[in-house]
């Protein structure tokens, strides 16, 4: 049940905190110091999540539901209103790099593991948004990106400057698809960067220490799938190991 302006206005503080609640997730804290606050409370990605509104009465009842519908509308087009309003508190528009990293990032972070999803947007926190994050998109060229790259580099973390490359330009393609920029500037720093250098795992040669593991394996009383696994791994490298000599073997 919808509440009244005259609710709020009559609305006095208790020892604890409690809610007067309106519609479609809109709500008014009363705080034990008589600070009246609204609140909305809605999903993303299955996720709940609160957004602040403002305070009243500052804030009437009825501002405070125009906030409401047009953060709920941001929801259905995929808009996280929390992030977009951190955005814009940082200076940038709705349609700079940030709030669009922001945005992509929202909509993706379910389908990876939350390890990765906070990798993903320190990533773009610590590396592209100090510098081109209130850059609009259409903004952001091949050379303006390469020197945020270029930073990384001088760090020492080659394949950290890959990495981001990469995370741009799933950005830049979700801008693009969204109508929100024109191109992708990423294909155009191919050979820009510093190759990463492949480090190869090291492998026993030894053929005393080779018979060693395998005795080790022998004896493994853990799970049947593990000692298989186990079992398999040393033909996998033979296997390889004469591909390599021998095109016959390739598959």
């Amino acid at each position: 049940m919808a509440t009244t302006d005259i609710a709020i206005k009559k609305a006095k503080p208790k020892e604890k905190q409690y809610r007067i609640y309106d519609e479609k997730g809109l709500y008014c804290v009363i705080t034990p110091s008589g600070g009246k606050l609204w609140r909305l409370k809605y999903r993303v990605n299955g996720r709940e999540k609160t957004l602040s509104i403002g305070k009243y009465p500052e804030k009437t009842l009825s501002e405070a539901r125009g906030d409401r519908d047009t953060a709920r509308k941001q929801v259905t087009q995929g808009i996280d209103p929390s992030a977009l309003k951190q955005s814009e508190k940082a200076g940038g528009s709705a349609d700079c790099f940030e709030s669009i990293a922001r945005e992509w990032h929202q909509k993706n972070q379910n389908k990876w593991t939350e390890g990765h999803a906070r990798t993903v947007i320190s990533r773009l926190e610590q590396n592209l948004f100090p510098y081109i994050g209130r850059m609009s998109m259409n903004e952001v060229t091949p050379s303006t990106l390469l020197q945020s790259l270029r930073r990384i580099e001088s760090r020492g973390a080659i394949e950290t400057a890959h990495r981001v490359k990469s995370i741009a330009g799933q950005v830049f393609r979700y801008a693009i698809a969204t109508g929100r920029a024109e191109r992708d500037p990423t294909p155009d720093l191919k050979g820009a960067l510093t190759p990463v250098t492949q480090k190869h795992l090291a492998a026993i040669t030894d053929p005393r220490k080779a018979g060693e593991l395998l005795r080790a394996i022998d004896c493994f009383t853990g799970t049947h799938i593990v000692k298989c696994a186990l079992l398999l791994s040393p033909l996998a490298r033979i296997f390889h190991n004469k591909a390599g000599a021998n095109p016959a073997y390739a598959i």
